[in-house]
């Protein structure tokens, strides 16, 4: 039987790469892939999905409005093998629910890769979607400059302070991010610490 698989990471955990490999492997062996993303995710060109190592692939583009199993019945029924999503933290709860159905309605598997928690440490709508209805929540670890295993995504202000409030979504990569321990990431908070973004130099 298919599954809906939910593969989380902090940032810099080759998500997207691990994605594209993916997709890689399925077509060595002659698979079709649908390789999905959403619109809030622009960085690399709208329609590109590419990974900090150079991995980089064409995508559809999913918006907020988008009903993912419609679109899968009228455009790609029949053609497909398998549906690769990446940055599937920006999909929302109704099309997480899509994706489900697609697995249970045509027994396709349906591969989602991102992020589980926001800068905040809270849950984004579409992975709190599919921790809840995955067959299968697999994390891809990342370490955190200390050594210990990254499970917060810090968002880092222009002075490199941590920031704590703001929206939800906003587009960043190493320039404004970091994945850091929950440890080292109270600590940040508490003392005011300048937070040295990864390809920065030291002496910031």
């Amino acid at each position: 039987m298919a599954k809906l698989y939910f593969k989380y990471g902090a940032m810099g955990s080759s998500k997207t790469a691990q994605a594209l490999i993916t997709k890689y492997n399925y077509e060595e062996n002659d698979l079709n892939v649908w390789l999905l993303k959403p619109s809030a995710d622009d960085r690399d060109g709208v329609q590109i999905l590419r990974s900090r190592i150079g991995l980089e692939a064409s995508a559809d583009i999913i918006s907020p409005e988008t009903d993912i199993f419609r679109r899968f019945e009228t455009e790609k029924l029949g053609q497909v093998d398998v549906i690769i999503v990446d940055e599937c933290q920006f999909f929302t709860s109704e099309q997480i629910d899509q994706l489900r159905e697609i697995v249970d309605a045509y027994n396709l598997p349906v591969m989602c890769f991102g992020l589980r928690t926001d800068f905040q440490t809270k849950l984004f709508p579409g992975s709190r979607r599919l921790m809840e209805v995955a067959d299968s929540i697999l994390e891809i670890k990342t370490i955190c400059d200390c050594g210990a295993k990254a499970t917060v995504n810090a968002r880092i202000d222009g002075s490199g302070h941590i920031v704590t409030e703001g929206a939800q979504v906003v587009l960043g990569g190493n320039d404004s991010y970091i994945a850091m321990c929950h440890k080292c990431y109270m600590r940040g908070i508490r003392e005011h610490r300048v937070i040295r973004l990864h390809g920065q130099n030291k002496s910031k």
